[in-house]
């Protein structure tokens, strides 16, 4: 399979991708290719649907009628992958960061999670899905995860024979190696939790519940943001797909 060609402008395009084909372009795409690259008809960009693979394309059109003409598949699309992806919200800024290094760092599925402490009222999922595919898009990505709807802590957590890893300064096994290669060798789901920890009640239903791995990172309090970050490359590394 081809290497990415990251100088290329690359573009997620909600449309079927097949040899010979034509799409029009929506207006921000064309403004982002026209105006905001300054691209010229005839010059060639890489398209990707999430679907279909990585398509090299050429600009057909101008102006309002903005169009690209599909030529050859750079690249196949590949498996999906089976890492979910759970957290309590954070507000803004902070939430748009998690959610890129969350697809940069290879999940699949994409769940918040409501929990005692969480202090996001309101979750924008369009947000969330635009800097899903933000991050795809710069990074080379074909495969986008799923946005799912929240769910309240209790109906997240329930045993689904996942392994669900997730992680706490009270981890009686300090070094998250040593916890992560003792875990049972299942499909794989990593809860953060919010700001201000998990609730009593909350860590004693985690701990009662079936294939859990509970995971502490470090003599230092993590962001919520960095701990996410920071223990997504821990469980890639020995359980998922950096081994």
């Amino acid at each position: 399979m081809p290497a990415h060609d990251f100088r290329m402008p690359r573009l997620y395009v909600d449309a079927p991708l097949a040899a010979g084909g034509e799409l029009a372009l929506d207006r921000d795409q064309a403004n982002y290719l026209l105006n905001v690259l300054r691209l010229k008809r005839g010059e060639e960009v890489l398209l990707f649907n999430g679907a279909d693979g990585e398509w090299r394309a050429r600009l057909a059109g101008q102006g309002k009628r903005a169009a690209v003409e599909l030529l050859r598949r750079e690249r196949e699309q590949p498996g999906a992958g089976d890492l979910h992806f759970l957290f309590a919200p954070l507000k803004h800024a902070r939430l748009d960061y998690m959610v890129q290094k969350a697809v940069e760092m290879g999940v699949s599925h994409i769940q918040p999670v409501i929990t005692r402490h969480t202090q996001v009222a309101r979750v924008n999922l369009e947000r969330m899905r635009a800097n899903v595919i933000e991050a795809a898009q710069q990074c080379g990505i074909l495969a986008l995860p799923a946005v799912a709807e929240p769910l309240d802590f209790a109906r997240a957590v329930t045993d689904d024979g996942r392994l669900l890893i997730f992680c706490d300064e009270r981890a009686d096994v300090q070094d998250p190696l040593a916890a992560l290669k003792a875990a049972p060798r299942l499909p794989l789901s990593l809860l953060i939790g919010p700001e201000g920890g998990f609730a009593d009640d909350e860590r004693a239903m985690l701990l009662r519940r079936g294939h859990v791995a509970r995971i502490a990172l470090g003599p230092r309090i993590l962001r919520a943001d960095t701990a996410a970050v920071a223990a997504l490359a821990v469980v890639q590394a020995v359980l998922g797909d950096w081994r």
